[in-house]
Order: structure tokens, then C-alpha cells, then sequence
């Protein structure tokens, strides 16, 4: 008569343990594997947040928010818009500059952000060293907009015409000193010669409801934000920025027409992460975005607002950037811009 075999002695012999704790770290080794596999490819696993440093209803809103609402429907996760106003987008920058680098804190600025560098001396973060550029979101040429009770003019000789005739009467707003916007006037004036007075705001979207009040009596701004007010006969447009008219807005005059050839001047905006977020991770976002821009109900706010979706890839966008820094800081230095 054979002995019962005691399984209990077995499972504890020296060979069993062995085997059983190179299975375990196998285990490990595969799970965190698989953890790091899905750092990428998981995202987005919760709600992202966008920090946007504007106001809502500002030029950036206009596109920030068609976007996530596209991202909540591609990825089942919110992307959470996070307005940060002040100092002309650079209070939001520089909060976007101290987040977690972990691909759930996102940036999404634009020129202004490239023109700061030359307005702001002490800043406390560096757009091409504190992040990593992402994805060029939208393209859109700058519009010039009157308020129609203030300036009575029909058509931009007419509006030369009574800058030249009575200087410093007219004053125009922007989204802040140091903005787009404000450079865009700078400009404006040094190539036609004239003088309007800077009235700064805490961002577009301030800037557009005095405008259309009437306190005062012109912007020039991105078509992202001021289009449907356009549509709308709220305010009225005489001008777009750049060698072409363009295709939203096809009776309004570019900037070639009417006699400033050289006066190109496009709000973009693009979509960052803080430096040291996991390059795979920056890839996946990126792809998500490029994909996002191929949807059709983006194709059409992109369309009505005057604007082109980026196509630049992440190195591509990072050259724009610093060859944009270059080009405003030349702006800044011929028109004696300051802030104010």
C-alpha cells in the first residue's frame, strides 16, 4: 500500500518557491509593461484640462470650445476649458508652464503668446523652453472692424481718409497689451502713417462687447471672434489682413487691395503641453488632434470663422514658433510699442 501524496510539502519545496516567484516577477515585468504601453495609447483614461488664457467669448474660446466639445465625441472624455485672463494670455501661460507634465494639462495659446517674449521683460516662463508645442490648431487672418454708429464711413478709403484728417480722434481696442490685436495696430499705423490711441483689454472677448457698445470705435481682431458679430451687423468690416480676400467673407477688401501690401498679420492659435510630458504621450495627443481637425463639424465652424485647421507636424509648429518670436520682436522694435 502506496503513502498519499502530502501536496502541501510540495507546494513549499525550495524548487516551487523559485518557480513560483519568477512566475510572480514575470507577472510584474508584463503588468507594468502593459502600464507603460497604455501610458500613450490609453490617453485620454479621465477629463483633460485646457487651460485657455483668455475670457470666454474671446478669439481662442471660439476655437477651444467647438474642439472639445469634437474631443468629448471622438474620445468619450471631457476636455475641460479652463479661461485664465489677464496680462495678455500670459497669467494663463505661465499656470500652464507649472502644471503636471503627465498629458492631462494642455496649453492652448496662439501669437500673442510669441509676441510676449518682446513686451514682457520679466517673464516667468519661456514659450519655447518651458513647453512642448503640440499641434497649430487654426489660422485666421486678422480683421479691421469698426463700431458703424462711430465711424461712419462706408468702405477703407473713406476710413483712411478721416484717420489722416483728424489724428488721435479714434481709439481701438485689444485683448490686452501685447496681444495680436495690439500689434496689429502698431502695424497698421506705421505703414499708413496715422495715429489711433490704444485702449488695452483683459481679452477679446471684453474688447468685442465694448466695441459693439460703442465705447469704442475699432479693433482689429482675429475673424475667429468677430465673425458673427459681422454676420450679424453688429460691427462692420473693412479690411482683411494678407494678399488674399478671404472666402468667409468675400465682399470685404484684403490688405493688398487697398493699397498695404506688406501687411500680414494672422492670429493663429496651437496647442501645447508643459515641458517633460512623456514624448509618446505628446504623439498621442497630437494624433488626436490632427484627427480631430478631419471632422466635418469642425471643417464648418472653421470655415464660417474664416480659418484654416494646422497641418504643421510637432516639428514643424515648434519652427513656427520660434521664427514668429523673431518676426514680432522686429514689429515691437520699429513701432516703439509699450505696455500700457
Amino acid at each position: 500500500m502506496h503513502e498519499s501524496i502530502d501536496t502541501t510539502r510540495i507546494a513549499a519545496t525550495p524548487r516551487r518557491r523559485d518557480m513560483l516567484r519568477a512566475a510572480g516577477a514575470a507577472g510584474l515585468a508584463l503588468t507594468a509593461g502593459g502600464a507603460w504601453a497604455q501610458s500613450a495609447g490609453g490617453w485620454p483614461t479621465k477629463p483633460v484640462n485646457l487651460i485657455v488664457p483668455f475670457p470666454a467669448g474671446g478669439g481662442t474660446d471660439a476655437f477651444a470650445r467647438p474642439l472639445a466639445a469634437q474631443f468629448a465625441k471622438s474620445t468619450g472624455k471631457t476636455l475641460v476649458i479652463d479661461n485664465r485672463g489677464g496680462a495678455g494670455g500670459t497669467v494663463g501661460a505661465s499656470a500652464a508652464a507649472k502644471a503636471q507634465a503627465d498629458g492631462y494639462n494642455l496649453f492652448m495659446g496662439g501669437v500673442h503668446h510669441v509676441i510676449a517674449p518682446s513686451m514682457y521683460p520679466r517673464l516667468d516662463y519661456d514659450i519655447e523652453k518651458d513647453f512642448v508645442p503640440l499641434a497649430l490648431v487654426a489660422n485666421v487672418p486678422q480683421v479691421l472692424v469698426v463700431n458703424p454708429r462711430n465711424v461712419t464711413v462706408n468702405h477703407f478709403k473713406q476710413f483712411l481718409e478721416l484717420l489722416k484728417a483728424s489724428p488721435a480722434k479714434l481709439n481701438y481696442a485689444s485683448a490686452g497689451s501685447g496681444t495680436s490685436h495690439h500689434l496689429a495696430g502698431e502695424l497698421f499705423k506705421l505703414q499708413t502713417g496715422t495715429f489711433i490711441t490704444h485702449i488695452p483689454y483683459r481679452g477679446a472677448g471684453p474688447a468685442l462687447q465694448d466695441l459693439i457698445a460703442g465705447n469704442v470705435d475699432m479693433m482689429f481682431d482675429g475673424l475667429g471672434s468677430s465673425a458673427a458679430h459681422i454676420k450679424g451687423g453688429r460691427i462692420k468690416a473693412l479690411m482683411v489682413s494678407g494678399p488674399k480676400r478671404n472666402p468667409a467673407f468675400p465682399d470685404v477688401p484684403c490688405a493688398a487691395e487697398v493699397g498695404l501690401p506688406d501687411y500680414t498679420v494672422s492670429t493663429w492659435y496651437g496647442l501645447w503641453a508643459p515641458k517633460g510630458t512623456p514624448a509618446d504621450v505628446q504623439a498621442r495627443i497630437a494624433e488626436e488632434i490632427r484627427k480631430l481637425g478631419q471632422a466635418e463639424e469642425i471643417k464648418t465652424v472653421w470655415a464660417g470663422n474664416g480659418a484654416e485647421f494646422g497641418t504643421l507636424s510637432q516639428a514643424e509648429f515648434g519652427k513656427l514658433v520660434g521664427s514668429e518670436v523673431k518676426r514680432w520682436a522686429q514689429v515691437v522694435k520699429a513701432s516703439g510699442a509699450k505696455l500700457e
